[in-house]
């Protein structure tokens, strides 16, 4: 096995392989950091590396497994990569901004402790947009990253350097959050697998951000295993979040077959223009699936443009009037889409928020009709997959354009997997969105699972030659 082998275990395949001592979690583990030298002046996914802690921890997990196995944990000594949101004590979680990150963390995030409960190795922190408000990742403190399968591209946001360090073969599991699409948009640009949870599932330790029903934290992996594993450990109630749902639940890592399970199609959920490429990678995966026995049947989904509007003055109306109090004083060094996030906050009316809530009555009622018939319901992750690494300065405008993920943060209790389902001409991934009845996890992991075995993603690598050459990302502070 060569140490790019090593890199693209699975979760499932490196715990098989440490119970039997064949693989220590050392040895896993010193292979994606020396990968991470060679590939990151071009990726960038990391904020952060922590090497010799995390050497110290899969140190103690070899041992375990020597020693005392029956003591090893669900994810003892798999490498995971934390999304520079989630706090980890001793660190400096700044989310991406110069304004934030002076003084190192003092608590652990829910999420975080559950990974370490869990055995995890935590060996990096993952970069993201400035505030989590772009669907690209670039940033003045921590500059570009870009996408392993064609860098002049964009890996998504905000959770994009965890999908751009899974995709690159860097780490085994990482974290992630989603608020209008940021751990799915990412899952598709760098081709792996991202789970929004229902609302709820996963607990959040900012209140603020608890109480605001778009937002999910979640697990993104290479496998619909592993991602089973990784949701399994951080899924449950928790005292800092009064939203989480009671019980925790466990998935199966052996979901059923999709024989006889009723699939809707929406193409265009309505009101997307959706780019000829991913309609026919999107067409293939259902095809796919009724290859394997499901009915598969396309839909008009009476959804309009007006879905756009009800989200901006939903989210941004909370979120933009957060960051104006956030960035006050201090413009000068804050993104220039951060700006225009706040600016746009300001033309939003209370009675604009307020009637966003009848738009989501609207799309709620069309929904749950589609349910009574259907088990699950699929669509692209993204209209278009062609945003170039830095962005622009109006990440909002694009989100509403080529972003099909938002309206499921409206209706959020949904649980969504994104998958692979293709490559474009220019070698970036396209993503499918598995969406699921309320709170059912289950619907869409198994529908997962069955395009990941007609597909066969987990066989696909980025070109590591175009990862190794001159890297064209601007460097931090000089955007």
């Amino acid at each position: 096995m060569t140490d790019e082998d090593l890199c693209y275990l699975s979760a499932t395949e490196a715990l098989t392989l440490f119970r039997s001592k064949m693989l220590s979690p050392v040895e896993l583990l010193q292979a994606q950091l020396n990968r991470a030298d060679k590939l990151e002046p071009t990726v960038n996914a990391f904020c952060s590396m922590r090497a010799e802690a995390a050497m110290v921890m899969a140190k103690e997990a070899e041992r375990i497994y020597a020693e005392t196995p029956e003591l090893a944990k669900p994810l003892t000594g798999i490498p995971t990569a934390l999304k520079n949101e989630h706090t980890l004590i001793g660190e400096h979680t700044d989310q991406g901004s110069l304004l934030l990150g002076s003084e190192p963390d003092t608590e652990n995030a829910p999420i975080t402790q559950r990974l370490l409960d869990a055995g995890t190795v935590i060996h990096g922190r993952t970069n993201v947009p400035e505030f989590f408000v772009a669907m690209f990742t670039r940033s003045k403190r921590y500059g570009i990253s870009r996408n392993p399968w064609n860098p002049a591209y964009t890996t998504g946001g905000s959770s994009g350097g965890s999908a751009a360090a899974l995709a690159a073969g860097l780490t085994t599991l990482a974290s992630g959050s989603d608020i209008g699409g940021s751990i799915r948009i990412p899952a598709a640009y760098c081709g792996v697998v991202g789970l929004k949870p229902s609302y709820g599932r996963v607990p959040e330790s900012n209140l603020f951000f608890a109480m605001n029903h778009h937002n999910h934290n979640g697990v993104l992996a290479r496998t619909i295993a592993d991602s089973v594993l990784a949701f399994n450990a951080v899924n449950g109630p928790h005292r800092a979040d009064p939203t989480t749902v009671r019980p925790r639940i466990e998935l199966s890592p052996h979901p059923a077959p999709v024989r006889g399970m009723r699939i809707a199609l929406s193409m265009d959920l309505g009101f997307f223009e959706v780019s000829p490429e991913i309609q026919r990678s999107t067409r293939m995966a259902a095809e796919q699936l009724r290859d394997q026995g499901a009915i598969v049947d396309e839909i008009d989904l009476p959804w309009t443009s007006d879905v756009r509007t009800a989200f901006t003055h939903a989210l941004v109306f909370i979120l933009g009037r957060s960051l104006s109090t956030t960035i006050k004083g201090c413009e000068d060094r804050v993104n220039d889409y951060v700006k225009s996030m706040a600016q746009m906050s300001e033309n939003i009316t209370l009675d604009d928020h307020l009637g966003s809530f009848e738009v989501m009555t609207q799309m709620n009622d069309s929904l749950q009709d589609v349910f009574e018939q259907y088990d699950a319901l699929i669509c692209p992750t993204l209209a278009h997959n062609q945003w170039p690494a830095e962005g622009s300065n109006t990440p909002h405008d694009d989100l509403m354009q080529k972003g099909m993920t938002f309206p499921f943060n409206m209706l959020s209790r949904h649980p969504v997997l994104s998958v692979p389902s293709g490559r474009s001409a220019h070698g970036v991934p396209i993503g499918l969105q598995i969406v699921g009845p309320t709170y059912d996890e289950d619907a869409v992991i198994r529908v997962g699972a069955a395009l990941e075995q007609a597909i066969r993603w987990t066989t696909w690598r980025p070109d590591i030659n175009a990862l190794t050459a001159p890297s064209p990302a601007l460097q931090p502070e000089t955007l």
